[in-house]
């Protein structure tokens, strides 16, 4: 492999790790909130099942992103670099101002905008992109909606219970539902990078004639997002943790196990999806059982403006890195 190809590699990685970093807070946020786990314990809790998700899950997620978002036959060194940058810079901007973002369409922001630049609209993969695009509202309503149904379900089976036997019980319970929340993070997320490096490899003849995904790619994208979980992204936790509704154990079960039961879905139909939206919509349908002034309405509006706004401003961002970068020709 050439140096630029190790490079485009490399950053990928980073974007990986970003993308454990960032989205950290989806996989802790509540269980840190309801004081289940400290936060040095919740972040290892979830990174051990970020990494061994691949055993769970099939590798449909990363085939889309490797080639149902833009043609994979017009990728060069030039285009991933402008994606992978469109992404990262989006991801820490985002950060930076506390917002639970979607790593997902900023990655496939930054793939659309990169490929319209060298190639035109004809370029993108309509069918996966409105795909990806319709679970923006798909996820999060699905999120919501199951986890109202948990919500019932739960608490009329242990309306007779006293609190403290309820608060016990389901501070157990959420240790099983961060774990099934991390499996879908990283059985979603960590593909889409494998998906990125899988397309640069095959863009470079080093698959042969047929895209796969090698499994060194796998075993490198599972470990570089549960190592930035285990860095975690605080001030993310804090806005999904507590500034959107308040948290009991049980809250905390029923939005994480609707929110994993999302991710295993998307999955397995390889759709790339975002855990942000997921998780949230989650959160706020727990939150409004309770009463719909429970949830703070500014709050996640403010999140949902942030959701509009990542594949345009990512695409923006890779737009101009791509023109920069053909022009300098570094690749």
């Amino acid at each position: 492999m050439s140096v630029s190809i190790l490079f485009l590699i490399a950053l990928a990685l980073f974007f990986d790790f970003l993308n454990g970093f960032h989205d950290a807070a989806n996989s802790i946020a509540t269980v840190v909130s309801t004081r289940v786990l400290s936060p040095n314990y919740a972040v290892a809790w979830a990174a051990f099942f970020n990494f061994i998700a691949f055993l769970f899950f099939g590798l449909h997620v990363a085939d889309t992103i490797g080639k149902g978002i833009i043609n994979p036959n017009i990728v060069d060194s030039n285009i991933i670099f402008a994606t992978l940058m469109g992404a990262c810079l989006w991801n820490l901007i985002t950060w930076w101002f506390g917002l639970p973002t979607s790593s997902s369409h900023a990655l496939m922001g930054g793939l659309a905008g990169s490929a319209v630049v060298k190639s035109g609209i004809g370029s993108l993969v309509p069918e996966g992109l409105i795909k990806a695009i319709s679970f923006i509202i798909i996820s999060p309503m699905l999120g919501l909606l199951i986890g109202l149904v948990m919500g019932v379900i739960v608490y009329n089976l242990f309306r007779k219970f006293t609190p403290r036997k309820v608060d016990s019980f389901f501070r157990k319970g959420q240790l099983i539902s961060a774990a099934a929340y991390s499996l879908g993070h990283g059985g979603n997320d960590a593909q889409k990078t494998m998906g990125i490096i899988a397309v640069l490899l095959y863009s470079k003849g080093l698959l042969g004639q047929t895209f796969h995904v090698p499994f060194w790619v796998v075993i490198s994208c599972q470990a570089a997002i549960a190592l930035g979980t285990l860095f975690g992204g605080w001030r993310i936790v804090k806005t999904m943790g507590s500034k959107i509704t308040k948290l009991r154990p049980v809250d905390g079960f029923c939005a994480e196990t609707g929110a994993a039961c999302t991710l295993f879905f998307a999955s397995h139909l390889g759709i790339p999806v975002s855990t942000t939206h997921t998780i949230t919509g989650a959160i706020v349908g727990v939150g409004s059982l309770k009463r719909l002034s429970a949830v703070r309405w500014g709050v996640a509006g403010r999140i949902v403006w942030a959701w509009i706004i990542t594949i345009p401003a990512a695409a923006a961002i890779a737009m101009i890195t791509y023109y920069v970068v053909s022009l300098t020709s570094i690749f």
